[in-house]
């Protein structure tokens, strides 16, 4: 089912997300939907507070594949990166950012079971876009320049 992602200045994206405790249908029912969603929106990346549900989980849907994390959290970051990002979240908008090029994660996966990841370049810009989501951070917080972005 395609969810709403709600637009910046909904409170929901400035909240710190809990983590996800409970492995259940109703997480699956969420990940499906972001997907649907994001596929939808044809983006890179969503995160679960952009459709108004503040809990640690993003997908990303980049030229590596499709991935669910659930609870996530950074075990390095490396090198940097500086280009241009924007948001579902903050429609019409592009900023340009400062990231790590290459970054390792911790995860679960929909069934709780821990996995770690490690991604470069533009798959780490994605993760670390999603994963500033779930602290209530937006692009926009650290981007040098906001813009009207280029259709």
């Amino acid at each position: 089912m395609l969810r709403k992602i709600v637009q910046v200045g909904n409170p929901v994206l400035r909240q710190k997300c809990t983590p996800v405790t409970r492995f259940d249908g109703e997480l699956c029912t969420l990940l499906d939907d972001m997907k649907e969603t994001l596929i939808d929106a044809k983006g890179a990346g969503l995160a679960a507070p952009q459709v108004g549900v503040p809990v640690r989980a993003v997908v990303v849907n980049v030229d590596e594949g499709y991935f669910e994390f659930i609870n996530p959290i950074f075990v390095w970051q490396k090198g940097e990166q500086y280009g241009a990002e924007g948001c579902l979240s903050v429609k019409g908008k592009a900023g340009n950012v400062l990231r790590p090029s290459k970054v390792k994660i911790i995860f679960q996966d929909r069934a709780g079971d821990k996995y770690s990841l490690v991604a470069r370049d533009f798959f780490a810009r994605a993760i670390c876009h999603e994963l500033d989501h779930l602290d209530g951070i937006l692009y926009t917080d650290k981007a040098d320049d906001v813009r009207d972005a280029e259709d």
